[in-house]
């Protein structure tokens, strides 16, 4: 591991710190417009710590849910990091204080600066920077974006009711480069949308993730055929033609 490249996966690590700092604002501002306090709203950020889930919990309270829903809704999002956190074990700590905190910064950007560097140095240098910063940012601007929110009658009247939507399309959309999780995306959506006006808040979106737990145990179709015997000894006559020409 050169200084150069930790320097530049640490630099990188404080600028997605930055910008990901700036969706609590939003957050927060909505989360005390919604009936949160200014002290919950932050609590709520240094300890829960997960964007999505965070906006998943604040949506579903200001849409009239219950708490058994916000609380559901917003599990169900965070079982990601889960996942991230295993792929990641070989190059963390996995007990002691740098175990907890590596619990706690398990999150979306840090595995992806991680995921992202070469060797397994600097996948430690991406996780920590990137979940340090974004941790330090997140939470202050959760404390600024509380007391806009608690001065805002409407934060609505300046966009920030579309925010939550716009964090999770930016997080579900790097994921869709395959046609199957382009179809469960678009098959879950379709199902939310119908379930919408008919159940209470927060249940759509945990049938729609039902969707993404079904299809993970459809049977996979083949991955490829061979080739027909007539179209590779077609080949092969073709191959030696070009050799002798």
């Amino acid at each position: 591991m050169t200084a150069e490249a930790a320097r530049t996966v640490r630099s990188r690590g404080r600028s997605i710190g930055f910008a990901t700092g700036l969706y609590a604002i939003s957050f927060s501002a909505l989360a005390t417009s919604s009936g949160l306090s200014v002290l919950q709203a932050v609590v709520l950020s240094a300890v829960l710590f997960s964007g999505g889930s965070q906006f998943a919990f604040v949506g579903v309270v200001a849409s009239g849910g219950s708490a058994v829903s916000a609380i559901s809704t917003s599990t169900l999002l965070g079982i990601r990091n889960t996942v991230y956190g295993i792929s990641l074990t070989p190059v963390l700590p996995r007990g002691g204080l740098r175990g907890l905190a590596r619990s706690v910064l398990t999150i979306d950007e840090s595995a992806a600066n991680a995921l992202a560097a070469p060797t397994p140095e600097l996948q430690r240098v991406g996780f920590w920077s990137a979940g340090i910063w974004v941790y330090v940012w997140w939470n202050a601007f959760t404390v600024l974006g509380a007391f806009l929110g608690s001065w805002m009658s409407d934060p609505g009247a300046w966009g920030l009711d579309g925010a939550a939507a716009a964090a999770f399309i930016a997080l579900l959309w790097p994921r869709l480069v395959r046609r199957e999780a382009v179809a469960l995306a678009v098959a879950a959506a379709f199902l939310a949308l119908i379930l919408v006006p008919l159940m209470p808040p927060g249940l759509p979106v945990i049938c729609a993730a039902l969707v993404a737990v079904l299809f993970a145990f459809l049977p996979e179709g083949p991955t490829g055929a061979a080739p027909a015997e007539g179209s590779s000894a077609a080949a092969s006559v073709s191959s030696d033609e070009k050799g002798r020409a």
